[in-house]
């Protein structure tokens, strides 16, 4: 009897965990674990976009005059500065003309004694013309006589156009302003010397209006196909980093230039300067609005930065049967069109060759489907900013949801 109790309990005990352990399965059934998402999505939606060129440049005036001189010397007088306004002719400087006054003294002495000589020479043609009248000298006389008085004309010519050439040196040693304007350069100092030889020195930089200014950029070849003339510019500077100035785009450049590859090519912004904020030689940060639109359906600009790995998009199964999954997913005739297209496109497309549709390249952009496999969708894209991308055609809708990347696996970055 004590063996036959002992028995019965232990299968009553064994019974127990029978039961328990399937009523644990039946429950873990009924309570599947909830899966580990493997990507990370963003929504469709519908809203206002604006699409925009960033750019760096420098703030110049509309136009500068370098003010250089003719004739070497030794500064003398200085009687401009640093920011002065300064009107067409007025002295900026005056150089030493001792040297030049002497040249030009000596030219006068040169022309005095041309000028003599071709007297001399009328006088003695006058008196040949009678002596070879009353048959005194021969007309060979005559003839070497008016040669003379060629050749003196000639030399009052010459010597006249050197004392004009002196006596313009003599002007020139007085720098004035050739235009109206502010002085924004000034290399020169008193007792200085100059040497006009080969290149004629720059003594002052003056800037013709600084109300008006010019922003001179450049932009990637990327982004060229986008700027108009007259879009909208707005920049910002480090010495008013709380103000936003505006500008339009007033010339696009074709000469390009390249370095290490990168070929940029210069663009030209308008800025109405009228309370001169903005100096000469600012850095401006600029944005050119070359697009702006409302209402529009925008996918995430990540999206279409997402591209699946050849197993993510064969599944569990063979690329038949991840095809047909696809088909079997879609819940609209849109979405049977797109998975079909993928279908076929796994099969025709290496992905060398870009897909157009009238006209438009076709990108690439995918949904969390069964199993959490990627299912691609097709799109053509407009206006696009590091945000959002404006879709202009494709089977999307606010709402659907698009893989943007991968998630992070527990306890770490993949």
């Amino acid at each position: 009897m004590n063996w036959r109790s002992k028995g019965l309990k232990w299968a009553m005990v064994l019974a127990a965990v029978v039961l328990a352990g399937g009523a644990w399965m039946q429950w873990k059934k009924a309570n599947p674990p909830p899966e580990v998402p493997r990507y990370r999505t963003a929504a469709v939606d519908q809203g206002a976009i604006s699409q925009a060129v960033l750019a760096n440049g420098t703030v110049q005036p509309v136009n500068t005059v370098n003010v250089g001189t003719q004739v070497s010397g030794t500064v003398l007088e200085r009687s401009a500065d640093f920011n002065d306004r300064v009107k067409k002719g007025q002295i900026l400087l005056r150089l030493d003309p001792a040297t030049l006054q002497a040249r030009l003294r000596q030219t006068q002495a040169q022309l005095a004694s041309a000028q003599a000589t071709l007297a001399l020479a009328s006088a003695t043609v006058d008196r040949n013309e009678r002596l070879v009248a009353q048959g005194f000298i021969s007309a060979l006389a005559l003839d070497q006589s008016q040669r003379e008085l060629a050749a003196a004309v000639a030399g009052v010519e010459v010597a006249r156009a050197q004392m004009d050439a002196a006596q313009t040196d003599v002007n020139n040693s007085v720098i004035r302003s050739p235009v109206d304007g502010v002085v924004i350069k000034r290399n020169i100092e008193v007792g200085q010397t100059v040497a006009a030889s080969y290149q004629t020195p720059d003594l002052y930089q003056i800037a013709q209006d600084l109300r008006q200014m010019r922003i001179h950029t450049n932009v990637s070849e990327a982004d060229v196909g986008l700027i108009r003339p007259g879009q909208v510019a707005r920049f910002i500077v480090d010495a008013y980093p709380e103000r936003e100035f505006e500008g339009k785009v007033e010339q696009f450049r074709l000469n390009a230039t390249s370095s290490q590859g990168v070929v940029t090519y210069p663009i030209v912004v308008a800025v109405d300067n009228s309370d001169e904020l903005l100096k000469p030689g600012m850095t401006a940060q600029v944005r050119i609005v070359v697009a702006s639109k409302q209402g529009v359906v925008r996918i995430p600009t990540a999206a279409l930065r997402f591209k699946p790995d050849d197993d993510e998009l064969k599944g569990p199964g063979s690329a038949a049967s991840a095809a047909s999954a696809a088909m079997a997913a879609a819940s609209s005739a849109s979405s049977v069109a797109a998975a079909k297209a993928a279908a076929a496109a796994s099969a025709d497309d290496d992905g060398l060759l870009a897909a157009r549709r009238d006209g438009a390249r076709i990108f690439r952009v995918y949904t969390v489907g069964p199993a959490q496999q990627p299912q691609v969708r097709e799109v053509t894209i407009g206006v696009s900013n590091t945000r959002f991308t404006e879709m202009l055609t494709g089977p999307l809708k606010a709402g659907d949801e698009l893989i943007t990347r991968r998630a992070e696996p527990p306890g770490g970055k993949k």
